[in-house]
């Protein structure tokens, strides 16, 4: 069997076709598992920020000292006799609602 010089036979077609298929596969699924662990650190790192950013601090109830220091007086009022156990517990009740 004469051979004809430059041009490949059947089989080195097909051996040249499976590497060239095989390599680009092989990089196909190499830049998918690279772009699949960008994605998976870029998403750990958000989650990470989000633990450490500590909610804001409760707000204060509007006057909540101010309501602490008027219990106080309406207590030495009552302990000294100003106001009554009634009055007293009026009083409360009003400043608590």
């Amino acid at each position: 069997m004469i051979r004809r010089a430059g041009r490949p036979g059947l089989l080195g077609t097909m051996a040249r076709t499976a590497v060239v298929a095989g390599t680009a596969g092989a990089v196909n699924r190499g830049m998918n598992r690279a772009a699949e662990n960008r994605a998976q650190t870029q998403a750990d790192a958000e989650a990470y920020r989000q633990q450490q950013t500590a909610p804001p601090p409760a707000a204060a109830p509007a006057g909540g000292d101010d309501m602490i220091a008027k219990l106080n007086q309406l207590g030495q009022l009552h302990a000294s006799g100003v106001l009554s156990d009634d009055e007293f517990a009026a009083a409360k009740a009003k400043l608590l609602a």
